[in-house]
């Protein structure tokens, strides 16, 4: 049994078995990542632009958490698409037809209550971050991202429960 184990390790630490699966490309997720960095960095919207974006027509507030912590409480006109759910079609019938369309973003890690429905989570692992390479992997270049920690019960967030 021992010995079985230490060869699928090593299995799963040569660069072929990495590529095995034609439909995971993890080298071209690592290239995507690294050329959204700088995109990104230009991206981080302080919370009082954050809502002057939003307020703008045509302007699509994105929440990708889950639906359960969407339902139990999210910024006043965002529109839910969990993360899990992103595919091309997904995103088109919630984005629409112009892939330059503004889109801003926020995720638990931009709340400081961290409790239901934003417990804080790990850092390295915030729902932004995937959030925003997936948009722009998928074609959508105007993504801006909620910089700031706020308290979902300061009425200046405008925070919905359904």
């Amino acid at each position: 049994m021992r010995k079985a184990l230490l060869v699928a390790a090593s299995l799963v630490a040569t660069p072929a078995f990495a590529q095995a699966n034609p439909q995971i490309d993890y080298p071209a997720f690592q290239a995507l990542t690294a050329s959204v960095a700088p995109q990104r960095a230009d991206r981080l919207l302080k919370f009082d632009a954050f809502k002057a974006a939003a307020a703008k027509p045509d302007t699509l507030l994105l929440d990708a958490r889950s639906k359960d912590a969407f339902a139990r409480g999210h910024i006043a006109g965002a529109v839910n698409l969990p993360l899990t759910d992103f595919t091309a079609e997904s995103l088109a019938a919630v984005i629409g037809a112009n892939p330059d369309r503004a889109i801003l973003i926020y995720c638990n890690n931009n709340f400081s209550n961290q409790r239901a429905p934003v417990p804080l989570k790990s850092a390295p692992l915030a729902l932004n971050i995937q959030t925003f390479i997936n948009l722009v992997g998928y074609g959508y270049p105007n993504v801006f991202e909620l910089a700031d920690v706020v308290d979902f019960n300061d009425p200046k967030v405008e925070w919905v429960a359904d």
